[in-house]
């Protein structure tokens, strides 16, 4: 069973997708890694994964094209009449998937529960969900590779210093090893789907006290790159974090 979902962006002018699109897609190719495939798709890489994975790029008579893929699944990028932007995210096999389904067992019982998808009609209905899910992530993502020049404002804006809830924090030092490392680890793919916190953290700097973990949540908080979610510990980056860390 193969189903597709597509989202597409309709520009009133060629001129202005070819402006975005060319610089957009050659980006694109470098940028995204295996673990970012993984959370557009709604889940995270563990580190015994088996299956094959990768991004490739044609040309073709229509334009061209990028194709990232997982397994049975690939979101796929490209332009339409120079006109039209494309996001698509096609699977080959549903039961990649899963979701909250009932479910029939041997003795006769039945449960709900988080079950691999049925090869059948009546998974279309929360596959397409998914599968827009799947797009709109990807959309999220690739809104932080244009435009080099914003980048440039984006990096001065959170390397000063600044003032909140009369305390200083001081901005962030993209060749620091300390800052490198920090940024690398938000970038992964599964604090992108279900957050972080300080506890999540800690096992990547075992070196640092929680207490000093939480100085530096408050840091990246102060300068707009984490926001909390109300009543729980759990962080996500901000649409500006997500832009900082893809540069």
């Amino acid at each position: 069973m193969q189903a597709e979902y597509a989202t597409d962006i309709i520009f009133k002018k060629q001129s202005d997708l070819k402006l975005l699109y060319e610089p957009l897609i050659r980006c694109a190719i470098h940028s995204v890694k295996p673990d970012n495939i993984a959370s557009f798709l709604g889940g995270k890489l563990h580190w015994n994964y088996q299956g094959e994975m990768g991004n490739n790029f044609n040309t073709r008579i229509l334009g061209t094209r990028i194709k990232h893929h997982m397994g049975a699944v690939s979101i796929k990028m490209y332009d339409k009449f120079g006109l039209l932007l494309r996001i698509e995210t096609t699977v080959n096999n549903v039961s990649q998937f899963k979701h909250y389904r009932e479910v029939n067992h041997r003795d006769g019982t039945k449960t709900q529960k988080i079950a691999q998808m049925k090869k059948n009609i009546y998974s279309l209905f929360p596959l397409a969900g998914l599968l827009k899910a799947s797009n709109h992530r990807y959309l999220e993502f690739i809104s932080t590779l244009s435009d080099p020049t914003q980048g440039i404002k984006k990096l001065n804006l959170v390397s000063q210093t600044i003032a909140s809830e009369d305390r200083t924090y001081k901005g962030f030092n993209f060749f620091d090893e300390d800052d490198q490392k920090l940024f690398t680890v938000m970038a992964r793919g599964e604090f992108n789907i279900t957050g972080f916190r300080n506890r999540s953290l800690q096992q990547f700097f075992p070196d640092k006290s929680p207490s000093t973990i939480s100085r530096i949540l408050k840091r990246l908080r102060a300068h707009g790159l984490i926001k909390k979610v109300a009543h729980t510990y759990k962080y996500y980056l901000t649409t500006l974090g997500k832009a900082v860390i893809a540069l």
